[in-house]
C-alpha cells in the first residue's frame, strides 16, 4: 500500500519545515509517496514543490487552506471545524490546476484576503513592540525583516513569536527564563530550550485573544464560505471540508456530532471532499467516520499539517497509534487517487457523478501515482 500525507504546510505559508527540499527528504525517508502542498491563502509553493516530488520520485498532490465564515451557522452559534469562533470554517482546496489557472475576479479575492491576513499580523507586532518597550525589553521586531527572513509571503502570527524567540537567543543573556517571565507577567513553562514549546508559550501568552499584543481579526479576512468554494472551484481544485473528529476529551463540535446531519448538509452545500488530521484522533473515531464518509460518497484525504514548530513524523499516525491501520491507509491511498486524477483534469467534475465515475477515476489515479513514485 503506497502511503499519503495530503496535507503538508511548508515555508510558504508557516511549517515545522525549514524548507521545501527538506519536507520532501523527511517524506521520502519514511517512505510516504505521495504528499500534498496544502499552504495558507498561496498557490506560490506548487512549482517547488513539483520539481522537488520530481526528483525524488514522490507523486504530487497541489492543495490550499482557507479561513472562511458561514454566517447561518454564525447566527446560530454553531460550532463547525473551529471549536472556539461559531462559524468560522477551515476549507481546503484538492487538487488545483498546475500550473496554475486562477485569475480574474477569483484571484483578486485571493490576494485581497492574504493581504488583509498580513495586515492583521503586522498589526500585531506594533501591539508586541508597545508591550515589549511597556515591560522593559530593550527588543524592537522589524515586521519587514520578519517577512523578508522568515516568510515566503504569508505572514502568520507563529512567525512573530518565533522572531521574538529568535531575538532573545540573540541577546545571549545567561537566564532567558526570567526574560520570558518580565515579557509574559508570569513564569515560562518550558524550558527555553525547547523552541517549539518556547514559540507556543510566546504565542499563548501574547498573541491570542487576551494576550497584550493581540489583534481581533477583521472582518475582511474571512471570506464567505461559498465564495472560498468558487474560488477553489475556479483554480481546478475540489472544494474539502476538514473533519475535526474527536478532541482529547472525546468531544465534538455542534457541527459533527451528528456524522449523518453533518455529511447530509455538507452534500447539500456542494462538499464532496472531506480530510482528517490524523493526531487529532482515535483510531475508533477516525475508522468511524471516514469509513461512513467515504461509503456516502465522499473522497476521503488524511494529512499532518506541520503547521506548528514542532518536528514530528510525516507517515501518519493517530492520536493512540502509532500508525495507520489497513483500513485508513487504504481509504487514504483511494483518496489521492481521486484527487490525482482530477488533478488531470481539473475542469471535469465527472468524479463526483456518482460511484462509477469515482470509481474510473480512482482507477486512473492509481495509474498515475504508480508510474511516478519509485
Amino acid at each position: 500500500m503506497t502511503d499519503v500525507n495530503a496535507h503538508l504546510h511548508t515555508p510558504y505559508s508557516f511549517s515545522a519545515f525549514e524548507s521545501i527540499p527538506q519536507a520532501l527528504d523527511l517524506a521520502a525517508g519514511e517512505g510516504v509517496k505521495v504528499v500534498g502542498i496544502n499552504d495558507f491563502y498561496s498557490m506560490d509553493g506548487y512549482g517547488e514543490w513539483k520539481e522537488g516530488c520530481a526528483a525524488r520520485g514522490l507523486f504530487p498532490l497541489f492543495n490550499i487552506e482557507f479561513i472562511s465564515l458561514n454566517s447561518e451557522d454564525q447566527a446560530a452559534g454553531l460550532r463547525v471545524n473551529d471549536p472556539n469562533n461559531p462559524g468560522r470554517t477551515y476549507l481546503s482546496g484538492k487538487g488545483l490546476a498546475y500550473p496554475v489557472i486562477l485569475s480574474g475576479e477569483p484571484a483578486r479575492e485571493l490576494a485581497a484576503v492574504k493581504a488583509e491576513s498580513n495586515a492583521q499580523v503586522e498589526r500585531m507586532c506594533g501591539k508586541l513592540n508597545a508591550h515589549l518597550k511597556a515591560v522593559g525589553v530593550d527588543i524592537v521586531l522589524d515586521f519587514g525583516e520578519i517577512e523578508k527572513t522568515l516568510t515566503r509571503g504569508s505572514i502568520r502570527e507563529r512567525h512573530l513569536a518565533k522572531a521574538l524567540r529568535l531575538k532573545v537567543d540573540a541577546l545571549g543573556v545567561s537566564d532567558k527564563a526570567s526574560l520570558y517571565g518580565q515579557i509574559f507577567g508570569k513564569p515560562l513553562k518550558s524550558d527555553p530550550a525547547h523552541f517549539a514549546a518556547v514559540e507556543n508559550e510566546i504565542r499563548g501568552n501574547l498573541l491570542k485573544s487576551g494576550g497584550a499584543a493581540f489583534v481581533p481579526e477583521d472582518p475582511k479576512a474571512f471570506l464567505p464560505m461559498t465564495t472560498v468554494q468558487r474560488i477553489i472551484e475556479a483554480a481546478g481544485g475540489i472544494p474539502t471540508y476538514p473533519f475535526l473528529g474527536d478532541d482529547a476529551k472525546g468531544n465534538f463540535t455542534d457541527f459533527e456530532a451528528d456524522l449523518q446531519k453533518a455529511a447530509d448538509l455538507l452534500k447539500r452545500r456542494g462538499f464532496r471532499s472531506v480530510e482528517f488530521i490524523t493526531t487529532r484522533n482515535t483510531t475508533v473515531v477516525l475508522e468511524q467516520y471516514a469509513g461512513y464518509l467515504e461509503d456516502e460518497g465522499f473522497i476521503v484525504t488524511f494529512g499532518s499539517e506541520h503547521n506548528t514548530p514542532a518536528m514530528e513524523p510525516i507517515r501518519l499516525r493517530t492520536r493512540d497509534a502509532e500508525g495507520l491501520s489497513e483500513k485508513l491507509r487504504a481509504i487514504n491511498y483511494r483518496g489521492a487517487c481521486a484527487v490525482a486524477a482530477h488533478q488531470k483534469h481539473p475542469r471535469n467534475q465527472q468524479i463526483f457523478g456518482g460511484p462509477a465515475f469515482l470509481s474510473r477515476a480512482i482507477e486512473e489515479g492509481d495509474e498515475l501515482i504508480q508510474k511516478t513514485v519509485r
